[in-house]
């Protein structure tokens, strides 16, 4: 490989270059001392415009001299090579593209109501999709019609990347539908379908409009890896058998045999955790030395505990949050540390100190109580129109939180005010974005089209129903998704992890417009979905741009299946209505109880019918709680004030926003999920990618794959073999019934989520008086 022709050094160029040699000075290796001026104004180029934590220096290097991504993640996963005479967008491909766009939507959507559910991710899809393919190129006839071959030869992996894609776009269900679910459950409102239908695609699409803004943030850069990408990437590219440099020399099995050994224990041993020996999947080991200790149970215990038990020998619980073998491990100790803090130190402190009445409430769950320690029953609050009572709410009780969803609370608070966002991109194109430069790009006027259509929907949706929500608060729901698109983004690119904005538009919306909460739901769902389906759009996006799909190819596979996904879902959602008896109630026999729909539901009495300023304001209960918007704006500065004096001490590895962000999954994930993700993080990304680097790049995404395939395969069989016929009953008197499988959750009082103050018949706590 030859290096790289030498040019001026001018501008901001010359500036780039005068900054790496400046880093040279201050620390030069001994591989770097014979590098030419022309490599290390090459590497300049790739240096990025800020104090990116991914970056490492040699490996910059090496990437150059290789004409490869400067990161070595990207290079290790990624080809550096491209055929545009690969067919793409073949009859083949969208026509398994849309049965995966109806059949995985459709089939969650279903399961979305059931209790234990299971979720088809897309990496079933990728993975199905693969023999799929391989069996129409060998047994479709080889002919045309109308000028368009049905069997343009064998399956492509750029064909397989698309299809993944239309699947992945809409798999999970639609946050929308959930407001549809809960007019109809809990406000008694039975909209058209014309309204469902234009409340979904909005809400849905006018994200992709930003997706013309967000490519030169989010997709050109090299810095900006996204890491969960890389893990479809090094699928593929072990399905495909492909060959590149990134890969490196290391001898031993090919990827493609390690993935398939991985992947075939991956989805037997699931059988163990996931059904024969449930407590391996909950491994609360140290309660069950003394399962009647409740402070004991607290801090060890795994299900409403703190997690100081730290195992967990169920993949589906380690990587609940994210893969560890994808997200780099400077972000993953940032999440570890922030984990430590508040709910090692802080939940503890606060919980044995009974501040917020925490005593009487298990230390860590998903629920709400009343001031006799029972759920809270948001029922006998209501006047019979579902709206807020005062009088009710003042001769029953305010609402009280366990411990660490309380703090939960004040995290999301910091995490939405953290300085300000990354510099704007202005590094230098890598051999991705070069390879990319020769596809036409997708118009900016494309996304024009799709932001006004959407716009038109959710304004048509707004007025022609009574939603009692006003089309300015539309509008600047619309604003707070765009505003924080950008920066939300550059933190989900680099570090895996995302904020999310529905605590901070539920706040909003509920001091603008208490009383609503229809209207709440609507402004939660514009100023956060918008926003997520915009980093989606952009996520797919730069999957294309690593795998070099066509742009505009990418575009219509994308917008086609959001329609047929969403329109899908709400059909199934409107027959799971209709034909099945008692649906979302406790007692339904097929186990159709709708439990997210029924915290969406809550979310809509505690935001929008309570709402925040009989919670968080001064004089009530949480009202400490806003604090950590302060929190959140100062501990940014202090970490760039104390880098700025030491630029490079270890505090530039110090990230609140990420530590904020990572903490967001709490609840539903507790420390069952972030301590064995921290502990697998650093021993693949820290240990084995320091000391054996050459086995962490042939198959540590490799390894992230087969291990989420591999359960994926292994919840399905144990779902629809053994769980879902005869209502579950299966090994109801065997093997579900062994000590596995319910001491764990019956017999201790983590499992039992005993508080530390039991009250006695007749007795409350909290205050005397609410209002």
């Amino acid at each position: 490989m030859s290096p790289p022709t030498s040019r001026p050094a001018t501008g901001h160029y010359q500036k780039r270059t005068s900054h790496f040699q400046d880093y040279e000075k201050r620390s030069l290796s001994d591989s770097e001392k014979g590098l030419t001026n022309d490599l290390l104004v090459a590497v300049a180029e790739a240096l990025p415009d800020f104090d990116d934590p991914n970056w490492d220096q040699e490996a910059g290097i090496e990437g150059v001299m290789e004409d490869d991504s400067p990161y070595p993640e990207v290079r290790s996963a990624v080809s550096n090579t491209d055929d545009p005479d690969i067919p793409v967008g073949t009859l083949r491909a969208w026509v398994l593209g849309i049965i995966w766009a109806i059949l995985l939507p459709g089939l969650n959507q279903l399961f979305f109501f059931r209790y234990p559910s299971v979720d088809l991710t897309s990496i079933v899809a990728q993975l199905v999709s693969f023999p799929m393919g391989k069996l129409w190129a060998a047994v479709v006839p080889n002919v045309k019609i109308f000028g368009i071959s049905l069997n343009p030869g064998p399956f492509t992996v750029k064909e397989h990347v698309l299809v993944t894609i239309m699947a992945s776009v809409g798999w999970q269900s639609a946050y929308a539908t959930d407001i549809v679910a809960v007019q109809r459950i809990f406000y008694n409102q039975r909209f058209s379908f014309a309204y469902q239908w234009m409340l979904v695609m909005s809400t849905q699409m006018i994200g992709f409009s930003i997706g013309g803004i967000a490519r030169r943030f989010l997709v050109q850069p090299p810095s900006m890896i996204w890491p969960a990408t890389l893990v479809y990437c090094a699928l593929f590219n072990t399905l495909h058998s492909a060959q590149y440099s990134g890969m490196g020399s290391r001898g031993g099995i090919t990827r493609e045999r390690f993935f398939l050994y991985v992947f075939i224990g991956s989805t037997v041993w699931y059988f163990v955790p996931g059904y024969l020996f449930t407590a391996l999947s909950y491994f609360n080991w140290v309660c069950w030395i003394a399962p009647d200790n409740v402070i004991v149970n607290q801090l060890f215990g795994e299900q409403t505990g703190l997690g100081m038990s730290l195992l967990t020998f169920d993949w589906a619980q380690i990587a609940y949050i994210g893969s560890p073998l994808a997200t780099p491990w400077w972000a993953e100790a940032n999440i570890l540390g922030g984990f430590v803090f508040f709910y090692w130190f802080l939940a503890p402190l606060f919980y044995y100190t009974n501040t917020w009445y925490a005593k009487y409430m298990p230390m860590s769950t998903t629920g709400s109580f009343d001031n006799t320690g029972a759920p809270y029953n948001i029922t006998a609050i209501l006047n019979p129109d579902a709206t807020f009572n005062q009088e009710k709410y003042e001769a029953y009780s305010p609402i009280f939180l366990s411990m660490t969803f309380a703090l939960s609370y004040g995290i999301s608070f910091a995490s939405q005010l953290w300085g300000q966002a990354r510099k704007s991109m202005h590094e230098q194109p890598d051999i991705h974005a070069r390879l990319m430069s020769r596809y036409p790009q997708v118009p900016q006027w494309w996304y024009a089209i799709i932001f006004c259509l959407m716009f038109m929907f959710g304004i048509l949706v707004i007025e022609l129903w009574d939603t009692k929500f006003p089309i300015g608060w539309f509008v600047v729901a619309l604003l707070i998704s765009f505003a924080y698109c950008i920066p939300v983004g550059m933190i989900l690119a680099i570090t895996n992890q995302q904020v999310g904005l529905n605590v901070i538009t539920e706040l909003i919306i509920g001091y603008a417009l208490p009383g609503r909460p229809i209207a709440m739901m609507m402004f939660k769902t514009w100023g956060y979905i918008t926003m997520s389906q915009a980093l989606q759009f952009t996520a797919d996006f730069k999957l294309g741009h690593y795998m070099k799909i066509p742009p505009r190819q990418m575009f219509f596979a994308q917008i086609i299946a959001t329609v047929i996904a969403g329109t899908t879902q709400l059909g199934v959602q409107t027959w799971v209505f209709s034909n099945i008896p008692g649906v979302c109630t406790p007692d339904q026999p097929n186990l159709f109880t709708c439990p997210g729909t029924e915290v969406f539901g809550v979310a809509s009495f505690v935001w929008g019918v309570i709402g925040p300023e009989r919670q968080f304001s001064k004089g009530q209960i949480y009202e400490n709680l806003v604090w950590f918007f302060l929190v959140g704006a100062i501990a940014p500065v202090i970490t760039w004030l104390i880098h700025k004096k030491w630029p490079n001490s270890f505090i530039r590895y110090v990230n609140f926003p990420v530590v904020f962000t990572g903490l967001g999954l709490i609840p539903p994930a507790t420390a069952l999920n972030y301590v064995p993700w921290a502990i697998v993080g650093f021993l693949f990304q820290y240990i084995i990618r320091r000391r054996h680097f050459s086995w962490w790049t042939k198959y540590n995404y490799t390894l992230s794959a087969a291990l989420d395939s591999g359960v994926a395969i292994g919840v399905v069989l144990v779902y629809f073999c053994l769980q879902f016929p005869k209502n579950g009953t299966i090994g109801a008197g065997s093997i579900l019934s062994w000590w596995g499988n319910t001491f764990y959750a019956e017999g201790t009082a983590d499992g039992r989520g005993d508080p530390l103050i039991k009250l006695g018949d007749g007795e409350i706590f909290g205050p005397t008086e609410w209002h």
